[in-house]
């Protein structure tokens, strides 16, 4: 019998609320944080700033080898991200971050290099797992798994007034075509498609408050009893 920390894993589509609720699961927790969609989103920052072209597989993958990435409750409730110890976090939540994030994320070389590093953040007490294919590829043994979704219509009203509240001007229907695509290219990938996992509890966000979502899966952990920081595999 072996000893593992035990992992919570929350996938879904973005604006469903899943940062806040790992960083609020985390802290209330104490345990660990991985935002995997950052490790992408990094990817594609890292990209994009080194001017390399996103169809180019094999140098996506080598900068996904050496990213140093760090993960924090951030002050908004989310998930702070550091790359190389410089706070990247509101550049990660940019648009077109977002959108190359898509493309590298189909990359069957780049998910390969950085399965290792998300494998490597699983350490006592205990794991939280914000993601896509948390539940589903990475942590398939996870002590619970959570699916958040929400209508493509309320995940831009969200983005819309997030980016309103730091004086952007931004198309709300833009905004909704870029989720949708999104969503699309996520779903169809032939690498780790979104979905969740057979045994995941699916929680529709649309009109719950991040209280009512926390409410649920916080009846989820205790019905669990995770607690106690390792569990026996």
């Amino acid at each position: 019998m072996t000893t593992t920390a035990p992992v919570i894993a929350v996938d879904g589509p973005s604006g469903t609320g899943k940062g806040t609720l790992c960083a609020r699961l985390a802290e209330g927790l104490g345990w660990h944080l991985l935002d995997s969609g950052a490790l992408y989103r990094a990817v594609a920052l890292a990209a994009l700033a080194a001017g390399v072209d996103l169809d180019d597989e094999s140098a996506l993958a080598r900068l996904a080898a050496g990213l140093q990435l760090d993960f924090t409750a951030a002050a908004d409730a989310g998930i702070g991200v550091h790359l190389g110890g410089e706070d990247v976090t509101e550049r990660l939540r940019t648009e077109d971050c977002g959108a190359a994030a898509s493309r590298v994320a189909a990359c069957p070389a780049v998910r390969t290099a950085l399965l290792a590093r998300q494998h490597a953040c699983r350490r006592a007490p205990g794991l939280i797992a914000d993601g896509r294919d948390m539940g589903t590829v990475v942590f398939p043994d996870a002590v619970l798994k959570i699916f958040l979704t929400a209508s493509a219509e309320e995940r831009a009203r969200r983005r819309h007034k997030q980016l309103k509240e730091k004086g952007m001007n931004v198309s709300l229907a833009q905004l909704f075509q870029d989720i949708a695509g999104r969503d699309e290219r996520d779903r169809e990938r032939s690498v780790a498609p979104l979905r969740p996992a057979v045994d995941a509890t699916v929680i529709d966000t649309t009109q719950l408050s991040v209280e009512d979502v926390l409410a649920v899966v916080r009846r989820l952990v205790r019905e669990r009893d995770l607690k106690t920081g390792t569990t026996h595999v």
